[in-house]
Order: structure tokens, then sequence, then C-alpha cells
């Protein structure tokens, strides 16, 4: 059986050790190690990562007793030293002892019992029992649970056998009945886990709830623990001082300032619509000028497919009008009438835009298609206003 440092030292990050067994399957390669302080999948923790002789360790597992390293390409030597990423073990530490404590902090305060934990990359949450947890009350959490890392309990993790177990007062019952690890905080909790955990809450630096989402029957809490925290806060603090920067303002007064150049933009962006009406006006007037028989068609150097089916619309509806409208703008071409025709838009579009080089379709009242060069969706504008005038 492999020895498991990250139980008895779990601090080890580099050390040298024998390769038990090594195997290949399918340009895989699997080591098993006399001892290891690489941490496997377990307990809601992933896996720590680092080398053995400078080769990349991808994924650690278990088989049974044993520690099974995936590695990049098979060792030279039976003789490794073996190097853990201990940025990455460290911050799952501190992010498991973390939720122990903010567990706990839940529990003690609101009756609120953890029911699930996630460790991602990115995010790390807990599923509490409550789904009406207050704003007031994960303010006093968040504070409580600092409270108790500032106070610098330790943290014992230790094995027990099953009748040892009958006196420690659990907060779960473990689902196996040897091996039994026990992962204390002082003063605060007894919790069955396998995980990696800091010796002291003071390592944990510091936990951050960031929000929350209503489950079913529960609350999912959003958090952070240490440099974790500590790298969010200086993403956002890099936010608000280029906010401050562009608003020429203090960080304290951006929500203010931001406030104001919303209703300005609100503004702004109502008579902008109204002059855009005002525009759209001039420009069906000067429209109605090209019309021959009852086809108006229009070749625009600027405009959007969505601008042009709302002009389009509005033209046939007020006047009864086929419209046949282009854009070399975007390569368009749109067709459309009020239904009052009995032109079929999409019929006529599936029988010719292929022959131009075109992809679209529509209904009976409309379609539109886009070209593949400005000089196919000209031609095909040409060609269809021949053919329905």
């Amino acid at each position: 059986m492999t020895t498991k440092l990250y139980y008895t030292s779990p601090k080890t990050a580099e050390w040298q050790t024998k390769i038990k067994q090594v195997r290949e399957n399918k340009n895989d390669y699997y080591v098993i190690l006399e001892e290891t302080a690489f941490y496997p999948h377990g307990g809601g923790q992933p896996c720590d990562l680092g080398s053995l002789n400078d080769i990349a360790v991808l994924d650690v597992f278990l088989e049974g007793n044993e520690v099974v390293h995936k590695l990049e390409r098979p060792p030279e030597t039976m003789n490794v030293t073996c190097k853990l990423d201990w940025n990455r073990r460290f911050d799952h530490m501190q992010q498991h002892s973390g939720q122990h404590l903010l567990s706990a902090i839940c529990r003690d305060l609101f009756q609120a019992k953890t029911v699930s934990f996630h460790l991602g990359t990115e995010d790390v949450t807990i599923d509490v029992d409550q789904s009406n947890l207050t704003q007031n009350q994960l303010h006093m959490i968040e504070h409580e649970v600092n409270k108790q890392i500032f106070q610098n309990r330790h943290l014992h993790s230790y094995f027990v056998t099953n009748e040892q177990l009958q006196s420690i007062p659990l907060v779960k019952q473990p689902t196996v009945i040897e091996n039994i690890r026990i992962v204390e905080i002082e003063g605060i909790e007894y919790n069955a886990c396998g995980g990696t955990h800091v010796s002291q809450t003071g390592e944990i630096g510091i936990i951050k709830l960031f929000k929350t989402d209503k489950l079913k029957d529960a609350t999912r809490i959003h958090f952070k623990c240490g440099y974790r925290a500590l790298n969010d806060f200086n993403a956002t603090l890099e936010i608000t001082d280029v906010l401050s920067d562009k608003f020429n303002t203090r960080r304290k007064d951006i929500l203010d300032r931001f406030g104001k150049w919303e209703k300005e933009h609100h503004e702004l962006q109502k008579r902008l619509s109204e002059l855009e009406e005002q525009n759209n006006s001039y420009l069906e007037k000067e429209l109605l000028h090209n019309v021959e028989g009852n086809v108006l068609a229009h070749i625009f150097p600027d405009k959007s497919l969505k601008e042009m089916q709302k002009t389009a619309a509005k033209i046939a509806a007020e006047h009864q009008l086929i419209v046949l409208f282009a854009t070399t703008a975007e390569n368009k071409v749109l067709l459309a009438h009020d239904g009052s025709m009995s032109l079929s838009c999409g019929a006529f579009y599936k029988e010719h835009i292929s022959t131009y080089n075109g992809k679209g379709g529509g209904n009976a009242k409309s379609a539109q298609a886009g070209f593949q060069s400005s000089e196919d969706a000209l031609e095909f504008f040409h060609f269809a206003y021949k053919r329905i005038r």
C-alpha cells in the first residue's frame, strides 16, 4: 500500500521515493509510488498536480488503497524526485478548510446544514438546507467566520477506530467503518474528512461571500478563501480604478456617477429615437418618388437588414406596395409586401437565390438572403426587380 504523505505531512512539497509499479494503457502511463504526497480526487477536492523527475503528473486517483499517478510520458528510472504544484495544493487547503469553518458557522448561527460542497478552479460553493437566508444573516455569517479565522484556531487531523468514533460529536456520521479520519477545528467542530487542510485557521486568510443562488429547498453560497479572495479583490479594484478614472470621481462615488450617466444615456437614446423616426419619415417620402407600378426598389449603401425590414414593413403596410431593398453594407436583399399581393416572396427566393450564390428564405409576405459579394447581391436585386415589376 502506498504511504500517503498528504495525511502524515500535508505541507510536504518535494520528496524522493521509488516507483513500485509502471503500466501503460493506450499510450497513457501510470505509476504507483512507495510514498506520495499527491492527493487523489476525492471528498469534493480535486487532485494535486506536479512532476516526477520533471515529467508532468496529469491526474491522480485511488485504486483500492493504492494511489495511481498518470504521467505525461514514462519514467526512465525507478528512483524519482517528486514535486507538488504547491500553489494548487495550498489553494485547495485554504478552500477546503474554509468550507469546513463556513459550514460550521452556518449551522451554529442559523441551523443551516451543508448538503453539498463544490471546489472548482474558479468557483467554490456550499449548498445549505435553507432557502430563506436573508442578506443580513449572510453578513452575520461572513463576519463570524472571519472572526474565527482571526482567532487562529488549530486544525488537527487523525484516524480513529469505529469504537473511538462513538465518543466524538461528529457533524455527520461517515459512510465508511474503517480508516476513519477526523478533521477537528478546535472549539468549533469534528468532521469526518479525507481532504488536505491547513494547520491553523489563520492560514485560511479570509473568507469572502460573493453571492447566493436560491434553489428549490436550499441556498447555494458562493465564496472564496485566502489568495483566491485576494486575487478577486485585486481584480475588482482594478476595474473600479478604471471606472474612477473614466468618470473622474472617487471610487466610493462611482455608483452615483454611473446613475447620472445612465440617466443621461437614457435621455440621449430617447432623443436619438425621435430623430431616427423623423429621418425615417423623410426617407419614406423620398423613396416613394421611386415607385414604378406597385414596386418600390432601392439600394442602400449603409443600412442593416434590420433597418431595411422595419422601413419595408411600414411602407408595404401603408401603401400596399411590393418593396425590394438591397444593402451593399451587408450584401443582403429583402423582398416584402403586406400580404395583399399574389407574389410569394419565400417561394421566389427559394427558386432563384442559389443561382446568385445566395442563402436565405422566408414566407409568403417577406424573404431575405445574404450573398457572397456585393456583385452577387446587386445582380440578384436587378434580376428580381425585372421579374416582379
